[in-house]
């Protein structure tokens, strides 16, 4: 469905036609330009669309069935990107991703949000607050939602840069380090930073080449090269995202590769244990069995104090073997 449709001229927003054809018309005799929203349009709403903003069909199969990877793509009459924002959720402590594209031309901006976690809106109301930005025309829509949604992307960094040592004190904890579900917990951080790369890691080569930097020294077809500073500064924010995503993987492994350590040297600890007092039970095992067979001949039979002298022995072997084990720390 169409969310919004406007049309903007010096960074001044106007109530554009119903007809899509009349509003770009409009836009581009005035030097401004149309920016239609629509959120999971169905094909025959986003049909109309197409038709009217000449889109190429391989870009509007990825709209309509969403599910992309972050990309830039260039066509004859637009510019395709894809973005994928990132939302927390504190409940659950959950990352979940959305999914914006954008289509980029002459005169006229068209945005597409798959998912409830979309800075659409609210950079649509930043950029009506600041019309000298807008004013620049639809270059300054790609920048505005490229920023929101690397900018937010910090923010979910920090979020599970919080949550990771609240996880690593948990299993280091001498009480809870040993549960069962702490392998568990850690997995499923490890499954949440693994959704929040897939966002963030194939994002660095598009705003690469609309900041020109490396091998894209070319001009993007649509995109003002004087915004090339602005998608930099988009880009480096990215580079410090990918950084600490890097740095919260190798982190989370570390922590279930010292996590099964702890827990193998616990069991080691018990087996130990274990073994001490098969031993201590050994000893008056074995001089019980050897004084229960029935031999007629055996020394100290018809000796008075051969009972408790047996039962000395025992005791004093007990002890013995207890105070080494004590000493070697298995017990």
């Amino acid at each position: 469905m169409i969310v919004d449709c406007a049309i903007y001229r010096d960074g001044h927003r106007a109530r554009g036609p119903e007809d899509l054809s009349a509003a770009l018309a409009e836009a581009r005799s005035v030097g401004g330009f149309v920016w239609i929203g629509l959120h999971e349009p169905s094909e025959r709403e986003f049909e109309l669309v197409s038709e009217e903003f000449a889109l190429h069909p391989l870009a509007v199969e990825d709209a309509l069935k969403a599910h992309q990877r972050p990309k830039l793509e260039v066509y004859d009459d637009s510019l395709f990107m894809v973005l994928k924002p990132v939302a927390y959720e504190p409940e659950s402590d959950a990352v979940s991703t959305g999914e914006v594209m954008i289509f980029l031309g002459d005169g006229f901006v068209v945005t597409v949000r798959h998912g409830v976690d979309s800075p659409l809106a609210a950079v649509r109301h930043r950029l009506e607050q600041e019309p000298e930005l807008l004013g620049k025309g639809p270059t300054s829509v790609l920048y505005a939602v490229a920023d929101a949604t690397v900018d937010h992307y910090l923010d979910v960094a920090a979020e599970l840069q919080t949550d990771l040592e609240e996880l690593e004190a948990e299993v280091f904890s001498p009480d809870v380090g040993g549960s069962r579900n702490s392998a568990s917990r850690i997995y499923g951080f490890k499954r949440q930073v693994m959704e929040f790369r897939r966002a963030t890691g194939p994002l660095g080569m598009p705003l690469t080449r609309l900041a020109g930097m490396g091998s894209f020294g070319a001009a993007v077809p649509f995109v003002d090269e004087k915004a090339r500073p602005f998608f930099r500064d988009v880009n480096d924010h990215l580079t410090r995202v990918n950084e600490s995503v890097e740095a919260l993987d190798r982190l989370v492994s570390d922590i279930l590769s010292a996590h099964l350590a702890q827990m193998s040297v616990r069991q080691n600890d018990d087996m130990r244990k274990i073994s001490a007092w098969a031993a201590m039970a050994a000893i008056p095992t074995m001089l019980a069995g050897v004084y229960g067979m029935n031999f007629e001949h055996m020394p100290e039979l018809r000796w008075a104090w051969a009972y408790p002298a047996v039962i000395a022995l025992m005791a004093a072997l007990e002890v013995v073997v207890y105070r080494t084990f004590r000493q070697r720390g298995w017990m």
